[in-house]
């Protein structure tokens, strides 16, 4: 069989805790294949219960990549990504393995498949202005902004996501274009690999019960001592601290909350990004959904061998 100048990648993403890392590493084991991570959170180290990272029978199985690779507090970007993940890619395919790439990250996995949008760089003197506005207007009164200059991507961001409304804010003061239309630009830019992307779908009724039972395994396996030490260590900054899971554990360690408050309060958030995820992977071309048991993938991934 002849080797294509660029390796031909496998995409198993969806929403959380619809059964990725399983179907992933079966595939990986059938058909001597390696897994590069796609998720934003299980790149740190030490992060681990509340990632819910491949478990070590799962690593010891199938060789994973793009998994503990980042200190905490260590500065991680879209763009690094992109480059240890092109680097892991290739690694994979000089050695004649098969790729499978696996996570919910949809921005790591559209930046992976179809490049950066070409945006201007970041400008701190113009970011520190925006968040100081956001400190003294609030993160409504930056969204409100952002909503009379760019609709189309206000519409997208919650006010909550502070980081990308101010890079949204920050793209139209550089150029006076909205993001919006760097992106409408970008969805023309060819493919940077071959690829087959299945998006995980349980129904879903199914998939809120997953997330409600993996929540409380979280929890049970020790997501709040988790937290603890990870305070004790100095990380109450690292990136991963700002996610559901580790802000509702937090909170049990600060007193705020009960551990069951806890749960129930990180089970409703994930099945709300859960839903995001979804509404992210059904504008991505070429996306194929299939629901379990995803016989279906496994059956068009034997053909591919």
């Amino acid at each position: 069989m002849s080797t294509p100048e660029r390796p031909s990648l496998t995409v198993i993403t969806g929403p959380t805790a619809s059964g990725k890392s399983a179907l992933a590493v079966e595939l990986a084991r059938r058909h001597g294949g390696e897994i590069v991570g796609a998720d934003s959170q299980q790149v740190y180290r030490h992060f681990d219960i509340g990632t819910a990272k491949p478990s070590e029978a799962e690593r010891a199985a199938v060789p994973h990549h793009l998994v503990s690779v980042v200190e905490p507090l260590a500065p991680f970007s879209a763009a690094e990504y992109q480059r240890r993940a092109d680097a892991a890619i290739a690694d994979i395919h000089a050695r004649g393995g098969r790729v499978f790439v696996v996570g919910g990250t949809g921005m790591y996995l559209r930046i992976l498949l179809h490049g950066l949008v070409e945006a201007p760089g970041a400008s701190p003197e113009l970011r520190a202005e925006l968040e100081a506005l956001a400190a003294a207007e609030g993160r409504e009164g930056v969204h409100r902004r952002l909503a009379e200059v760019d609709p189309e991507t206000a519409a997208k961001l919650p006010p909550q996501d502070l980081m990308r409304v101010i890079r949204a804010l920050e793209i139209h003061a550089q150029t006076g274009k909205p993001a919006s239309e760097f992106r409408r630009e970008h969805a023309f830019a060819p493919s940077r690999y071959p690829f087959r992307m299945y998006v995980l779908s349980p129904p879903r009724d199914a998939l809120y019960r997953a997330i409600d039972a993996r929540t409380e395994a979280l929890f049970a396996r020790g997501l709040v001592d988790e937290v603890r030490s990870l305070l004790g260590r100095g990380y109450a900054e690292a990136a991963p601290m700002r996610s559901v899971g580790y802000v509702q554990a937090k909170a049990v360690v600060d007193g705020t909350l009960s551990e069951r408050e806890a749960i129930a309060q990180t089970a409703q958030e994930t099945r709300r990004y859960a839903k995001r995820q979804l509404t992210w992977f059904r504008k991505e071309p070429g996306a194929r959904f299939v629901e379990p048991p995803y016989e279906a993938v496994l059956e068009a991934e034997a053909q591919e061998a």
